[in-house]
């Protein structure tokens, strides 16, 4: 139900009472309808002119850093949540996205924001940007296999456990909160030729970003951790400096991947995880009306997150396949070989925290 500021409240509810007096005091005369009619035509007018000074004049200004442009996933789900916020307080909190990066990167973004900057409110990073600063729990969001899907992982990214992990940063003294989670898509390997089973990918060369984690995950396969820029990844696979990689659907179709390595299997090993985070001292100097705002504003993009998602993966998915790449769905014993191999580099990531691991895999029922 939309809220509207105490102000407009005040108007409508004042505009209201007058037009039960003028109507008590006319009885039942004719002149008394169009009286009543014409007092709650003026109340109308001036709950709505009260919404739009407020929307000029706002009492809050949140300005939201996000590094994509707007008409990818991640910027349509700033602008969702922007207007949620904005139907929910009637105008009186207006959310100023900032896209395509003008900001600054995500690294930027978010030393700003933990620099105490009052320029940037709320960015969209990485979980995994958040180690960088010491928070280890974000580490199991990346780990390979610590979601089966993405069904568990959104079971998780609405169920109570999630909090433990967005309310990390504060507990270690750093000035942000997080807000929600969203995600990127679950990646997938995609090579230059067809790969069914772990034996297929031995020896060959992946491309990885230099990330522990990747180098790690890639090695165990037995295969070869390449570190190639990903603008360069196209050409690295047309000339042979590597084999394969590993992304999302939506990145192997937009970046034209599949032309030169046209074999996707389907193996989910981790996902892109997002948090949104906002400036504590913003946070904690709203009203508690305006947190509740923003907390559900923020449950409402974290659903439409998920459903442009799934939308958006089916219809890669079938493009991909309409433009003649090979895509495979592995069975249960090959992904059981594939977490097997992965277990080194999941169980150094996890020894502290196997407790929160094993709480993550309870959510996966839900």
């Amino acid at each position: 139900m939309k809220m509207i500021s105490r102000r407009s409240f005040m108007a409508v509810a004042g505009a209201a009472t007058a037009a039960v007096a003028l109507t008590a005091c006319g009885g039942s005369k004719s002149g008394s309808t169009s009286t009543a009619a014409s007092t709650s035509t003026a109340a109308s007018s001036a709950a709505a002119g009260d919404a739009a000074a407020a929307a000029n004049d706002p009492k809050v200004t949140l300005v939201y850093a996000e590094v994509n442009p707007l008409d990818t996933i991640v910027g349509q789900t700033g602008s969702h949540f922007k207007e949620k916020v904005e139907e929910l307080s009637g105008g009186s909190v207006v959310v100023d996205v900032q896209a395509s990066g003008v900001l600054g990167s995500e690294n930027d973004v978010l030393d700003a924001i933990l620099g105490g900057s009052t320029s940037i409110d709320i960015s969209r990073i990485s979980a995994f940007a958040l180690t960088s600063y010491g928070c280890n729990k974000s580490k199991l969001l990346s780990i390979p296999f610590t979601f089966n899907n993405r069904a568990h992982f959104w079971n998780f990214a609405n169920s109570d456990l999630a909090p433990e992990f967005l309310n990390e940063p504060q507990e270690l003294g750093l000035p942000v909160r997080g807000l929600f989670y969203g995600e990127e898509g679950f990646r997938h390997f995609f090579t230059v030729k067809p790969v069914a089973t772990i034996d297929d990918l031995k020896g060959m060369k992946l491309r990885v970003s230099n990330d522990p984690v990747m180098n790690g995950m890639v090695e165990g396969l037995g295969a070869n951790p390449t570190v190639v820029a990903f603008g360069e990844l196209y050409s690295a696979l047309q000339t042979g400096v590597c084999k394969g990689g590993e992304n999302n659907p939506n990145i192997i179709l937009s970046d034209s991947l599949y032309e030169v390595a046209p074999y996707v299997l389907m193996d989910n090993h981790t996902t892109t995880m997002d948090v949104i985070c906002m400036n504590l001292d913003l946070w904690e100097s709203l009203s508690d009306e305006d947190k509740a705002i923003v907390d559900e504003a923020m449950a409402d993009a974290t659903a439409y997150d998920r459903e442009i998602w799934d939308a958006s993966i089916d219809e890669s998915l079938q493009t991909l396949k309409d433009k003649g790449a090979t895509i495979v769905e592995p069975d249960d014993a090959t992904l059981d070989s594939f977490r097997e191999a992965m277990a080194p580099i999941y169980e150094e990531y996890s020894a502290k925290y196997a407790t929160l691991l094993d709480a993550i895999n309870t959510t996966l029922g839900k």
